[in-house]
């Protein structure tokens, strides 16, 4: 059936002399008048209606309508009235690990929904994104944090076009901007900083600063490290699993990315592990496996708490990390009662910034850097360490002067 506008104040009726005429219906007066009905592309019949002296809107609609149908993009009414809380609830459910979509849960809990999550899909314009990115940034959510938060917004709304719910992304519109990152140069630590900061640990953490600085491993990766990852023979760390939160509760987990790799083991790290393993005997601990209801699975790990459990890393940043930076003066002391102040720039991540920059000092290649840190795209190294490496430019004017100096001094032709 094409569709049509249905005239609910009037119908037509055969008269007694068989010509058909229009009388009012029980409607006449009251409600909205004008229906306007057609058959959507699931085959069932959808309309919407339109007041009195209204029928002119109601052709254009129903005309818009159709050609939607024929472009291919029709929107359901109905589908465009699910909210856009009631539409990522769903959504997230399909990430690609449960820790992920604990995140990725939270996020969108604390940051999206209380501005967004009310709005009706159907009804998304590029304003409210902007409108909703400011409040971020008003609302102190700003960095990588923010980019993120955001980045799952647009993934979440990405879905939402491609299931039918609206026509298109509201964040793909020029006028819309992702929260600002700031892209502030990493300044390495120097040898002294490092070594200053491993004297201020208690001697069962001293040698984290060790395959941090010595190995570039993240701090999961430092605290799941176990002794059948160290190959003394080879002298090659396996870098093979971290250990990690999965919804508050302990787990053992791949590398981050699930990039498993091979690094460099040099001799002092070497001799630092041996040094540690005598003085605390490695302790096997038995964890979950990627999530908190994962199968068992038992390591026998370097680093364990002084009751031989393993290491907690709030507990380890908060009383340990933070007390050997404020002894190596990084941070300030804090004060009776008082926690220590936040420091993200000093985490135990820049063990790994020195990391890169000694190698990167020393000659070695995006690649090979790219390899040990366990990132998967070598261009994410260059971008973050391109500032590190070796200036090219006084190679450049010894090989220039060079050239001009054995010219000058060659004998004139005749």
């Amino acid at each position: 059936m094409a569709g049509h506008i249905q005239d609910r104040w009037y119908k037509e009726e055969k008269g007694p002399d068989g010509k058909t005429r229009r009388v009012k219906t029980d409607r006449y007066g009251t409600g909205m008048r004008y229906r306007a009905r057609y058959i959507g592309p699931d085959g069932t019949e959808k309309s919407k209606s339109f007041p009195d002296r209204q029928k002119r809107l109601a052709e254009q609609w129903l005309s818009q309508t159709e050609a939607d149908m024929a472009r291919g993009q029709y929107i359901d009414p109905r589908a465009a009235r699910i909210t856009f809380q009631q539409y990522a609830e769903k959504w997230v459910t399909h990430a690609p690990d449960p820790n992920t979509q604990a995140s990725m849960e939270s996020q969108l809990r604390l940051h999206a929904y209380p501005y967004l999550g009310s709005r009706p899909l159907g009804s998304f314009q590029p304003a409210h994104i902007r409108d909703w990115v400011r409040q971020l940034q008003e609302n102190g959510v700003r960095g990588s944090y923010a980019r993120t938060i955001y980045s799952n917004v647009r993934a979440a709304l990405s879905a939402a076009v491609d299931d039918g719910h609206l026509a298109r992304n509201p964040c793909a519109a020029r006028s819309v901007r992702p929260p600002a990152v700031d892209n502030r140069r990493i300044v390495p630590w120097t040898p002294e900083r490092v070594f200053a900061v491993r004297a201020g640990m208690p001697e069962r953490y001293q040698a984290m600063v060790d395959l941090g600085g010595g190995c570039g491993l993240r701090q999961g990766e430092i605290l799941g490290v176990a002794v059948d990852a160290i190959d003394l023979t080879s002298d090659t760390l396996h870098v093979v699993q971290q250990l990690k939160l999965s919804r508050s509760k302990p787990v053992f987990a791949p590398p981050k990315g699930g990039k498993l790799r091979d690094v460099p083991l040099p001799g002092p790290v070497a001799e630092a592990l041996r040094t540690h393993m005598k003085r605390f005997p490695p302790v096997e601990i038995t964890l979950p496996w990627k999530v908190a209801d994962g199968p068992p699975v038992t390591k026998r790990l370097i680093f364990t708490g002084p009751r031989g459990g393993h290491v907690w890393r709030t507990s380890l940043n908060e009383e340990v990390w933070k007390r050997a930076l404020a002894s190596a003066g990084v941070i300030p002391e804090r004060k009776p009662g008082e926690s220590y102040a936040e420091s993200r720039e000093n985490g135990m991540h820049a063990l790994r910034h020195f990391y890169a920059s000694v190698l990167l000092d020393a000659g070695e290649n995006i690649k090979a850097l790219a390899e040990y840190l366990g990132h998967s795209d070598p261009g994410l190294t260059l971008r973050v360490y391109a500032h590190l490496m070796p200036s090219s430019q006084e190679r450049t004017r010894k090989a220039v002067a060079a050239v001009f100096d054995t010219a000058r001094s060659a004998p004139s032709s005749p």
